[in-house]
């Protein structure tokens, strides 16, 4: 049996300041502190729409907050906000 093959990474996959990584992308500075809390809570919200999307939640009805919340702690995503969910919720009744 031939011996197991090792598989180099290269160095730029491993390099956390590699631009072309989209998840990595810097946000722009200079914008005010409510900027980035939307911008982040509208992230955080798409995520969990997505997931509950996947889990068979298609309807604003169907993602009430308990809901929510369950799939931010099943996805590793710290719990969200009321207004958060809210969003949430939204998103999904604007793509259903």
């Amino acid at each position: 049996m031939p011996a197991a093959a090792s598989i180099s990474v290269p160095a730029t996959l491993n390099d956390p300041s590699n631009s072309s990584n989209p998840s990595k992308k810097a946000l722009p500075a200079g914008q005010p502190r409510e900027w980035y809390v939307s911008h982040n809570r509208r992230l955080k919200a798409m995520r969990l729409a997505i997931a509950l999307l996947d889990t068979g939640v298609y309807t604003p009805r169907q993602a009430h907050n308990g809901k929510i919340r369950s799939t931010a702690a099943r996805i590793g995503v710290h719990p969200p906000s009321n207004a958060t969910c809210h969003l949430v919720r939204s998103l999904i009744h604007h793509h259903a």
